[in-house]
């Protein structure tokens, strides 16, 4: 007469545990299926690869706010994309994620060495540049088409790259970060304006420069003022160029303005008209960018784009100078990971060997090559 009571009374407990287990497991599946969903979403110029999760013991302090940090990947230069990735992961707590820019023929290296290194935890994702986007807007002189670098250019297409994204930073990949990269992503930007950069002449740089160690450049060290349609834009010459190898961009004023569509029309015009200058620049991105935004920018902290040193082997800053810097530049022809570059033990802290060992024997190469 008594047991059929408690029977009833077990039934009802492993009835409640098992509708309390089944709720627990539906939950799980369904913040499964939504991290799923966010992370398959189409991405601008063909997402080739993703890694959406990171260890909870790394996550355990870091920011929820995704950072998206744009870099291009050249074969060759691999090396460089990996050391300034390291080190801006390194530097943050904050959700960095990296939108790798790169070609087909790179993706497979590009990958070894992210999930079989200590970079196996970075969230990013892998988009393959198409450069048949510059038909008829780059200039290559006749016999050198194996000069034209076609990765350059990702920096004008911003909102194809990470189209989500109301913010994102570009960085070259010759760069190492040693402060949180938060503060840069947090630039403010004035209203109306679409990127932010470093100019040429900022006076923090040049103060603690060594002495003789390099030139201030402007306007006229990029675009040709001999020519009519340079002359109308009634730019002056003497104007302080910026450096576009580091800049915050505001992507939701960038695609108001129809930035890209305008930098483009300014590669196309100079297919045409060879606008650009051919005394100190060399560049063929910066004018385009120079042009746009004229007196159309904000300013980034110089702090965070401490350049030139790759501008000769010899040493530009003080070593005092190079440790307070939060971004260091190595924009020139002496990259720290080919030929004699200085502060070289910087860029090596944060550098991680290619597992493939390719790298490694191109660097040896250069190196070789620049000893003769």
């Amino acid at each position: 007469l008594f047991k059929f009571p408690v029977n009833i009374s077990i039934l009802i407990v492993v009835v409640v545990i098992f509708l309390l287990v089944l709720h627990h497991n539906l939950l799980g599946l369904s913040d499964f299926l939504k991290r799923e969903l966010s992370d398959s979403s189409p991405l601008g110029l063909q997402p080739i690869d993703f890694i959406p999760a990171i260890p909870q013991r790394l996550t355990d302090g870091r920011n929820d706010k995704e950072i998206s940090v744009v870099i291009a990947a050249s074969d060759e230069r691999l090396g460089g994309a990996i050391a300034a990735m390291n080190s801006i992961y390194q530097n943050t707590r904050s959700n960095v994620v990296f939108y790798i820019v790169t070609l087909n023929d790179t993706v497979d290296h590009l990958r070894l060495w992210l999930t079989n290194t200590a970079l196996k935890n970075l969230k990013y994702r892998i988009l393959h540049f198409d450069p048949r986007v510059l038909e008829g807007k780059v200039q290559v002189a006749s016999g050198k088409a194996d000069t034209l670098k076609p990765l350059t250019f990702a920096r004008f297409y911003l909102p194809d790259l990470v189209p989500h994204a109301e913010k994102a930073i570009y960085v070259d990949d010759d760069i190492i970060v040693q402060d949180d990269i938060l503060e840069l992503y947090n630039t403010p930007l004035k209203p109306g304006h679409a990127a932010a950069f470093s100019d040429d002449c900022d006076s923090t740089t040049n103060k603690f420069a060594v002495h003789g160690a390099g030139n201030q450049y402007n306007y006229i060290g990029f675009l040709d003022y001999k020519k009519e349609t340079i002359r109308k834009l009634a730019m002056k010459a003497s104007t302080c160029s910026f450096n576009p190898g580091v800049f915050v961009a505001n992507l939701t004023e960038w695609k108001l303005q129809n930035i890209t569509k305008q930098l483009e029309k300014w590669m196309a015009l100079n297919v045409a008209e060879e606008l650009y200058s051919r005394t100190l620049a060399g560049s063929i991105t910066t004018p385009p960018l120079l042009i746009v935004f004229y007196k159309q920018h904000s300013s980034i902290d110089p702090m965070w784009n401490v350049r030139h040193l790759g501008s000769s082997a010899g040493k530009r800053y003080s070593p005092q100078f190079v440790k307070a810097a939060k971004l260091l530049h190595w924009n020139g022809h002496f990259k720290p990971w080919g030929r004699t570059a200085s502060y070289t033990e910087v860029w090596e802290k944060w550098y991680i060997p290619d597992p493939t060992g390719k790298f490694s024997l191109l660097r040896r190469h250069s190196k070789a090559y620049e000893a003769k």
